[in-house]
């Protein structure tokens, strides 16, 4: 069982900084999970107000109780919680600042989704290939969600030319097989890496650096 790391803690939350490849929640065949980890080396039981996908690592929010769980829930749904995330993508990304609006198609409908996305750092690396010398370009991607679907930052970037190193659902298969050849990547690079929550009347930023799998891929 993994040890998670608390950031911040008061009489209705807590931050935390979900390690990757933790599942939020329990489930058949789910051997461990945030809510029952958590809740174990807590004491007591935790409540999920939302959710990061099982290999996305970062900042998440738990509550203490029900009666918390049901106001942050509506605090998150009111878009009074910012949460920031950072991607290393591989492809070509045009405009490198901008918004991404298209529709995700889930649980039998069309949703609206929304995601603003900015490059704060392009670099590329050259791999031998069946001989061959190949060229790819990559880069680090500062992500906000306006709208909070399944798989939406994942979505969108591979949308847009430019999906998630280590993504194997939505990502370019071919690249992401070269890389974890060469560079010994298994992850998947996304990362939850700032909140704000309104606490006391004030709005409160909790950050993390970038794992260290993350850096490793970017040097």
């Amino acid at each position: 069982m993994k040890t998670i790391p608390i950031i911040y803690e008061n009489n209705e939350i807590l931050v935390i900084n979900k390690p990757f490849g933790l599942s939020c929640q329990g489930g058949q065949g789910v051997v461990h999970s945030l809510d029952e980890d958590l809740s174990k080396e807590l004491g007591y039981k935790i409540f999920l107000v939302h959710r990061l996908d099982k290999d996305t690592s970062g900042l998440m929010i738990v509550a203490k109780d029900s009666k918390s769980a049901s106001k942050w829930t509506k605090l998150i749904s009111s878009k009074q919680v910012k949460k920031e995330y950072n991607a290393l993508c591989v492809g070509k990304i045009n405009p490198v600042k901008g918004v991404i609006e298209e529709e995700i198609f889930q649980h039998g409908e069309s949703k609206n989704a929304i995601t603003k996305y900015e490059v704060i750092k392009s670099w590329q690396k050259d791999f031998i290939v069946d001989l061959n010398k190949t060229v790819l370009n990559f880069f680090q991607i500062k992500l906000e969600l306006e709208t909070g679907r399944m798989h939406q930052i994942r979505i969108h970037l591979s949308k847009m030319g430019c999906p998630i190193i280590g993504d194997d659902q939505h990502g370019n298969f071919k690249v992401n097989k070269i890389i974890k050849k060469e560079l010994k990547i298994k992850q998947l690079m996304l990362s939850s890496i700032k909140i704000t929550l309104p606490i006391d009347g004030v709005n409160r930023e909790f950050s993390i650096d970038i794992p260290d799998y993350m850096k490793i891929c970017s040097i």
